[in-house]
């Protein structure tokens, strides 16, 4: 058996990012960008007002109050053009230029306009209220960097450099092939011996939330050549993950049917709780990672190594992995020679402060508990006891959908 960091890495090491596409910048969240993305255009492109009220020249308010001669306005949209001279003002407002010969902007809670004068109450400094040419970015700033991953934000920041498409790492459509005789599709007929699939359903949730395309191959059963044929599907993706079958045994076909269509093995065991069946490949260049059968197994291993590995096939410049350090709510035994991975909820102490608590129950069959968990307490191989109060490390439970 390997350990989880060797697993990774050879893993990430294997993988390699997918060739660009152009995509207009409505279809760009989520989307990881393959090249820097530059501003066409400065932010503001002029001087503008950063709130309601007179544009005036800072010089002639500096004794107040003092009344001014207001000479135009300024609204959203539009500009007075001519030159604010000594005594005068011209009413403005938010995100409109400011008028050449003023310098400062006067709110108006601070004025009190009659017909076509204003007295100033508050005095201004030159700059006040003023957002100056550039202030946000300038045409040319690198504002995205490639490898960034786009988010609600982003899309927007896009939008305002004026940027109408971009060059993003194409999806990796990812095939999905669960094995069994033992197990059906939701809403089929239910035999004696067989359980419902969900493993499946799962992983397409969990691919298509990580960015990438899940293609569902269906059920193969427990023959070689009805897995063989079913394995045929990968043809035109880009990844094959296989849940189940993954280990030795008799009805383990899954490494034998795919080494004879050409697959390699990198690994198929490693030191880790749950998911110690865990299957890594290359076939005909498309990579194999094969997940085990039982439920909980098979999403811990996908947030563990195949979240990882389809943020590097998408290019992405991050891991894609929220690591938190959270003080134990309760005392937790000495681990054994495999790397545990316990699934735990948060909680506030009396000191307000975040705790994590591992269920009692671990068992890799539990679906309900993984649902239900908000992270995973990641447990070193041969780690010590730990006593409530004392910090570990954390993974937190994807939120299904990209941080905005």
């Amino acid at each position: 058996m390997i350990s989880v960091a060797e697993a990774e890495e050879r893993i990430l090491t294997a993988l390699k990012p997918m060739p660009l596409e152009q995509v207009v910048i409505t279809d760009s969240f989520g989307r990881v960008v393959g090249e820097d993305v530059k501003s066409r255009r400065t932010q503001p492109p002029m001087a503008v007002s950063a709130m309601d009220g007179y544009a005036v020249r800072a010089a002639d308010v500096q004794n107040v109050p003092t009344d001014l001669k207001v000479v135009g306005y300024a609204p959203a949209g539009g500009s007075y053009d001519a030159i604010v001279r000594e005594g005068e003002t011209v009413r403005i407002f938010t995100g409109a230029p400011v008028p050449a010969g003023a310098d400062a902007i006067v709110i108006q809670e601070d004025t009190v306009q009659t017909d076509d004068s204003v007295r100033i109450n508050e005095g201004a400094t030159a700059g006040t209220f003023v957002r100056p040419a550039g202030l946000d970015f300038a045409e040319g700033d690198v504002l995205i960097p490639t490898g960034t991953r786009m988010t609600a934000r982003h899309v927007g920041l896009a939008a305002a450099m004026n940027v109408p498409w971009l060059m993003t790492y194409r999806k990796p459509r990812v095939a999905i092939l669960a094995t069994g005789d033992e197990i059906v599709m939701p809403g089929e007929e239910i035999g004696p011996n067989q359980i419902v699939s969900s493993n499946a359903i799962a992983l397409a949730a969990f691919v298509r939330a990580m960015g990438a395309e899940p293609v569902l191959l269906g059920i193969a059963p427990d023959d070689r050549e009805g897995l063989r044929q079913m394995a045929s599907g990968i043809v035109g993706n880009d990844m094959l993950v296989t849940t189940g079958g993954a280990s030795v045994g008799d009805h383990d076909l899954v490494q034998d049917v795919l080494s004879e269509g050409g697959m390699d093995v990198d690994f198929w065991r490693i030191a880790m709780r749950p998911g110690k069946p865990l299957m890594f490949g290359d076939i005909r260049d498309i990579p194999v990672l094969g997940l085990p059968g039982n439920p909980v197994s098979s999403l811990v291993c996908a947030m563990i190594f195949l979240r990882p590995a389809l943020a590097r096939m998408q290019g992405s410049i991050e891991a894609d992995r929220d690591t938190l350090y959270l003080k134990l709510a309760d005392n937790l035994p000495k681990n054994d020679r495999r790397q545990d991975y316990l699934r735990a909820t948060f909680e506030t102490d009396d000191s307000g402060d975040t705790v994590v608590r591992s269920f009692h129950r671990q068992d890799s069959s539990m679906m309900a508990t993984l649902t239900h968990a908000d992270g995973l307490i990641v447990r070193p191989p041969h780690a010590p006891a730990l006593s409530a109060g004392e910090r570990v490390e954390v993974l937190k439970m994807p939120s299904g959908v990209y941080r905005t």
